[in-house]
């Protein structure tokens, strides 16, 4: 991911604190030390042991951001996506035939509820009329 690729300009710094990083990518810092675990990443340490981001972890972050936050990755397809950097970032296209499947059941389930509140609303106005 390049500088253009920022929805945001990144002040001109060679290591930014988790702070600084949070607000950039607009997260809180646990959210980034957790993005760490997830997606192996190990920024690199100040020698007070503070995490210090270069830009390139900055990038990384906004496209793991990009894949969660807005595509609606889960974490297991946003890693994937990242391991596989020649691949498509956009999300499988789904088999049609299951889609039919998927379909009928719907409209199955559908017709089921429809004659089950038809039954409950003849019940009721026959309950009505027997004085019930």
């Amino acid at each position: 991911m390049s500088q253009e690729e920022f929805e945001f300009e990144v002040p001109d710094k060679l290591f930014f604190r988790i702070g600084e990083a949070a607000t950039l990518i607009g997260v809180e810092p646990h959210v980034l030390r957790y993005w760490e675990g997830e997606f192996k990443l190990r920024p690199q340490r100040s020698s007070t042991g503070q995490r210090m981001y270069r830009r390139k972890d900055i990038a990384r972050f906004m496209k793991i951001k990009q894949l969660l936050h807005d595509e609606g990755f889960t974490i297991a397809g946003a890693r994937k996506t990242l391991a596989d950097p020649g691949g498509s970032t956009a999300a499988p296209v789904a088999d049609a035939g299951r889609l039919q499947d998927v379909l009928k059941r719907i409209t199955a389930v559908r017709e089921r509820i429809a004659l089950t509140r038809a039954r409950i609303s003849s019940e009721r106005i026959a309950g009505d009329v027997d004085g019930g």
